[in-house]
């Protein structure tokens, strides 16, 4: 019973793992989305700007970039407090699935133990029972 409750909480941790795995990996490609618009936009601005542009276009293209610049740089962050959440939302599982197998490894080693006895004592009753048998059957003649 304890053991099928450890591998409960061991399969509910990997599948918290495994969705923490996926919003990172899905922040990631955002991220990723973000740093070549950025890319492109800044390319787009430096082609603009070698021909000659007004005053106030140039500073729309800055003030864009710079507003691009922070988006990526929360998103950084925030993919930074995911990897963190996702390491350890991988080691609480490591450490429930390994706390269930040697749970798992125990009862299976217990259970085997039992078998034994129960084996050791059914031959013992056999024993006795061969023995009485063959006494009464010497008696009897």
């Amino acid at each position: 019973m304890v053991t099928d409750i450890k591998e409960t909480q061991a399969k509910a941790a990997l599948e918290a793992f495994a969705v923490a795995q996926r919003k990172f990996s899905e922040l990631q490609a955002q991220l990723e989305n973000l740093r070549v618009y950025r890319m492109e936009y800044q390319d787009k601005f430096n082609r603009l700007g070698s021909g000659g542009v007004k005053v106030a276009q140039m500073l729309e293209y800055r003030s864009f970039i710079e507003k691009l610049d922070k988006a990526i740089a929360g998103q950084e962050q925030t993919l930074s407090m995911l990897d963190a959440e996702k390491t350890l939302k991988r080691k609480r599982w490591e450490d429930l699935h390994f706390r269930a197998q040697g749970l798992q490894k125990i009862s299976t080693a217990a259970l085997v133990t039992e078998m034994k006895q129960e084996d050791k004592r059914e031959q013992v009753e056999q024993d006795e029972r061969a023995g009485r048998l063959g006494r009464d059957v010497s008696v009897g003649t």
